[in-house]
């Protein structure tokens, strides 16, 4: 049997961590309501009920962003995930922060993912009342997603032609700022394949 090395287990993990963020995506986008209700459409993920806007535009977004963030963790580029829910006039409101880690090296005693799945369905489920945690939104609010990246490492892919068609841009001190922001922890995971702890901010400007 061939042992599964540290290169290995960070591409097992980008793709896991990627699998669960775009569907947190859309979850974040249904229950901080930056969309209309009908446009969401109930599937089911990590054996969750979850809701995922069908609207082409916004799902090929969240395709093609968690698609490139995929490619960044497999050269183990990316530290942290953050969706940023922005006001009318441009100011952060608050954000779902996702801190990942570079996997360990052992497969452990998870060897079928079960447990690491579980704790999946826990971070959705938790996502899924973040309306009971957080203030209401102002109305016409927008959304970004950003990723914080090893600045080396970034440059260096930033010449990879396969980003050229999705390129980033680099986010200036305005958008990443949330004022007086109140930090809620929501959930935490170590397994061998993905380490991540999740966290929301809320701006005190709401």
């Amino acid at each position: 049997m061939t042992e599964i090395g540290e290169s290995q287990n960070a591409y097992i993990g980008a793709d896991i961590f990627c699998e669960f963020l775009e569907v947190a995506i859309h979850c974040i986008l249904y229950t901080r309501e930056l969309y209309p209700a009908g446009v969401f459409e109930k599937k089911k993920k990590f054996n969750v009920p979850v809701k995922i806007c069908v609207h082409p535009e916004v799902l090929s977004y969240v395709t093609n962003t968690v698609d490139s963030i995929r490619l960044l963790l497999k050269e183990n580029a990316v530290f942290k995930v953050t969706v940023v829910v922005v006001t009318p006039d441009h100011k952060p409101a608050e954000r779902f922060v996702f801190e990942v880690a570079r996997p360990t090296q052992n497969i452990g005693n998870d060897k079928y993912l079960y447990r690491l799945e579980e704790s999946l369905r826990g971070f959705l489920l938790k996502l899924s009342i973040t309306e009971s945690l957080l203030k209401t939104l102002p109305e016409d609010c927008t959304w970004t997603v950003q990723v914080y990246t090893r600045e080396s490492a970034a440059v260096a892919i930033e010449q990879k032609q396969h980003l050229k068609d999705f390129p980033w841009i680099l986010a200036d001190e305005r958008e990443t700022t949330l004022e007086d922001a109140k930090m809620i922890p929501l959930k935490a995971v170590n397994s061998d394949y993905l380490q991540m702890q999740l966290y929301a901010e809320e701006s005190s400007i709401k």
